[in-house]
């Protein structure tokens, strides 16, 4: 099984980053296309303004995101792509339950399309909802430099969704700028492979702190995506009313408000917002330690048209499909599960000593404070221990040029400063990230309740780069990410799981902390069919909605209820980029129900 086009060894350093000549990134249009329209959807670089500072980026006709695309449920339309990007590229419709030869996944449902060549995707849409497309070779580049973009699927039932007055389509993002531009990317080898590539500069729909307007007594419907590569959203918008009214494909089996909604990368929420008196808010993302804004919406005094969208917020709606579902529940929860699946990280030391080069000290790259004389794993957050050397160093590097390192005492080439010994385990990056994030235009807040200890996994979520330089370090060649498949022992690209249309299948997922990286993960199942998440910890989920990627938190069980819909060979991953690029996916083939006529 190959899903990615191998590294060219005559490929440069790194990626372009000179924005130099490159047209204005622009606005993503709304495209509102008919049953049997064509789309012509361009891959090209832009140059994108943030800030101060103009950074080359990649866009879908130009604009990041690239053009929202508003069709009707069960309507079918043609997408003609061209690409002029910086590889060859793919582009995945993610969460529809489409034909399968158009899902693009590179030499599985089609071949790469090359820098200069073309392909056309017939796409359906048997589902309401908020989807998104992007490419599927290389996320973690082409992804994060802005290829994504939503698709809103109107439903056919006219009183599906509650009244709203308006609605935003908005996409949450972060980019890692470094000295003005994009950090660099290698085009042979995926970086940041441990704990995937947190940004500091926050986009929402690709812009940093974007100004939004409303009007007092409105109720707006947030259309909420999260397209960054790693980083879990928990967005609230205080002073304001907030109901959640669907999730990956569709509505929710009950409306409820809610204080903030929480999107993994992938994820996606539908919420209504009741504004009820005239201000500045700021649309947030929360953390355990820190709070950052994500936009600022102006509030006018002019109220809006009494309207049936305030009236009906109070009215919390129920879906009677998924409470057709909720009555088959019980017997899904006591079934064993059909699968098992753990989540597991093989983590090689990216500072690992050579033989015979003195003693050795291991310490965990989240906590430098746990250090033993033996390998083994932190008691406080289960990671593996790293090597470095005793207090007695002897690697030595220049304090004003740390990229001069020596294995023996002397001087720097470039200054003449003694080299100093150093350890090589880095001290943890968190506040370093939020200082960045203020310098960027991330506007980091200090959260103001004790969590405790400071480590990024609260509540069994990394909410932050702990580990930074560790994190840059690893690879692909030095971390595994994987999916064993308890049942039969195998993992990643040789699991051979095969089911048919009809089916129903309890997977359960295990996120184990025996593990040389206990960390969250993103499950995502491309579009065989769609799931529900019967429970976690044992927990039956109190509010169902259709998905196609679930957050599986550090330490976590969850069971979901696959339902198989659609023929082909389908894939499975992990929705952070990186530990996709790194291993942590699988294919699996669903077969045509037999007794069903073609």
């Amino acid at each position: 099984m190959k899903h990615h086009t191998r590294p060219d060894p005559t490929s440069p350093e790194s990626f372009p980053t000179d924005p130099s000549g490159l047209p204005k990134a622009g606005r993503p249009q709304l495209l509102e296309l008919a049953d049997g329209d064509t789309l012509e959807l361009h891959v090209g670089p832009v140059a994108k303004r943030l800030g101060d500072t103009t950074v080359r980026m990649l866009g879908y006709n130009g604009s990041i995101p690239g053009p929202t695309l508003k069709v009707q449920q069960g309507s079918e339309i043609v997408v003609h792509v061209i690409n002029q990007g910086d590889l060859d590229t793919t582009v995945h419709w993610h969460g529809l339950r489409l034909e399968n030869k158009y899902d693009g996944v590179p030499h599985e449902t089609q071949a790469p399309i090359p820098v200069g060549g073309e392909f056309t995707y017939r796409i359906q849409f048997p589902d309401a909802g908020l989807y998104w497309y992007h490419p599927h070779i290389r996320e973690d580049y082409t992804q994060e430099l802005g290829l994504y973009g939503n698709i809103l699927v109107e439903p056919s039932e006219p009183e599906y969704w509650p009244p709203a007055d308006r609605e935003l389509v908005l996409t949450l993002d972060d980019l890692l700028v470094e000295d003005g531009k994009v950090a660099p990317f290698s085009p042979v080898e995926t970086s940041y492979a441990a704990m995937g590539r947190f940004g500091n500069v926050f986009l929402t729909s690709g812009e940093p702190d974007p100004r939004l307007e409303a009007r007092p007594g409105e109720v707006v419907r947030l259309w909420l995506t999260n397209t960054a590569n790693t980083r879990v959203f928990n967005v609230a918008l205080p002073g304001t009313r907030m109901k959640l009214v669907g999730g990956d494909s569709g509505r929710v089996e009950h409306e409820e408000l809610v204080d903030q909604v929480l999107l993994a990368p992938s994820e996606r929420a539908v919420v209504d917002v009741l504004f009820e008196r005239p201000g500045e808010l700021t649309l947030e993302h929360r953390t355990p330690d820190r709070t950052y804004r994500l936009a600022t919406v102006t509030v006018g005094d002019e109220p809006a048209t009494p309207s049936p969208a305030a009236r009906e917020f109070e009215v919390l709606r129920r879906a009677p499909e998924l409470e057709a579902e909720r009555r088959q529940l019980d017997r899904w929860l006591a079934a064993p599960p059909d699968k098992v699946l753990a989540l597991v990280a093989q983590m090689d030391d990216p500072a690992a000593l050579p033989a015979g080069a003195g003693p050795v000290t291991y310490a965990c790259p989240m906590h430098p404070e746990v250090t033993s004389d033996e390998p083994g794993r932190c008691p406080k957050c289960g990671m593996k221990l790293l090597a470095t050397q005793a207090p007695a160093a002897t690697v030595y590097a220049c304090p004003m040029h740390p990229e001069v390192v020596s294995d023996q005492p002397g001087r720097c080439p470039k200054c003449g400063m003694k080299l100093l010994a150093t350890a090589s385990v880095p001290k943890p990056a968190a506040a370093a990230d939020a200082a960045a994030m203020e310098e960027h235009g991330g506007h980091a807040a200090d959260h103001d309740h004790d969590h405790g200890e400071g480590h990024g996994a609260a509540d069994g979520i990394e909410w932050e780069d702990d580990m930074v330089e560790v994190n840059r370090l690893t690879t692909t060649a030095t971390m595994h990410w994987k999916f064993l498949d308890r049942t039969s022992g195998v993992d990643n690209a040789t699991i051979d799981w095969h089911f048919t249309v009809g089916d129903r299948v309890k997977l359960r997922l295990v996120n184990e902390m025996d593990s040389d990286h206990p960390m969250h993960h993103p499950f995502h199942l491309h579009g065989a069919g769609r799931f529900l998440v019967l429970s976690r910890d044992g927990v039956a989920e109190p509010n169902l909605v259709w998905k196609d990627t679930v957050l599986v938190r550090t330490g976590q069980v969850v069971d979901i209820l696959f339902d198989v819909s659609n023929p082909g060979l389908w894939m499975a991953h992990c929705h952070i980029a990186e530990h996709m690029q790194s291993g942590m996916m699988f294919s699996f083939n669903v077969a045509r129900d037999q007794a069903v006529a073609p």
